[in-house]
């Protein structure tokens, strides 16, 4: 008898969540996504998942909506940033984010780890490299400021890094270049690094079904990061180009 695929999807009703959930569905996976709102809820719901009401900041009941789901997969894709990333509120979204990476991910690896997941598969970004010659590798320093100056984005990165591939699952960071396309606010992008992002969601779903553990940069090939990792292991690559 072939056993379900049990999927949590953390952020599902995000800018990737969304891309993502139908093409985990068409590879049958059974989904619990997560989302704050009653509203958005229902949503979920008309997209064929089963909704899970809760803030990642709330260990207590994120363990017990895991624990419900009983996944096998676990997927962070929480963000939480202002429409268009409109520059008067991106300062205080840094910081909201950085919580996020920081608190929000050791909250969901100890509810993945108590749900019995064995892999997850967590959101980064691929723009807080430290200066150095392009394009950058996975192993090249991240921006982490200073003392007296601390890049907050750079040190949240670095934290949720740091706690996916320490914990013990099977951690996959994907480290996602600029975004454009549906619901990201940016038709386009003359941004480094561009990313549309329907293949954001795909390099997630490759991911989730085969990838080996490990840090991948997911990008266009502009020369600003290096996708070599991501094509040789995971056999991804990106379908669309900004212009």
């Amino acid at each position: 008898m072939l056993m379900t695929k049990r999927l949590f999807l953390a952020g599902a009703f995000g800018v990737i969540g969304r891309h993502l959930i139908p093409l985990l569905l068409r590879e049958g996976w059974s989904i619990t996504g997560t989302t704050r709102s009653p509203d958005k809820a229902r949503q979920l719901e008309a997209f064929g998942i089963e909704p899970a009401v809760v803030d990642v900041f709330d260990a207590a009941t994120l363990s017990e909506a895991v624990l419900r789901a009983r996944p096998t997969v676990v997927v962070h894709q929480l963000t939480d940033l202002p429409p268009g990333l409109d520059p008067a509120r991106m300062g205080e979204a840094r910081a909201r984010n950085a919580r996020i990476r920081h608190e929000g991910t050791r909250n969901l690896i100890a509810a993945a780890i108590g749900a019995g997941a064995t892999s997850l598969v967590a959101q980064s970004v691929a723009f807080v490299y430290a200066s150095g010659p392009t394009p950058h590798k996975e192993e090249d320093p991240l921006d982490l400021g200073s003392p007296d100056q601390p890049n907050v984005s750079g040190r949240g990165v670095s934290s949720l890094e740091r706690q996916v591939m320490a914990a013990p699952l099977e951690g996959i960071v994907l480290r996602y270049g600029s975004l454009y396309g549906p619901g990201t606010g940016f038709d386009t992008t003359t941004r480094p690094g561009p990313l549309h992002v329907e293949d954001a969601a795909d390099a997630a779903r490759v991911a989730v079904r085969s990838g080996p553990p490990g840090i991948y940069n997911i990008a266009e090939d502009d020369g600003t990061v290096s996708i070599e990792k991501a094509r040789r292991l995971l056999g991804w690559k990106p379908q669309h180009k900004a212009r």
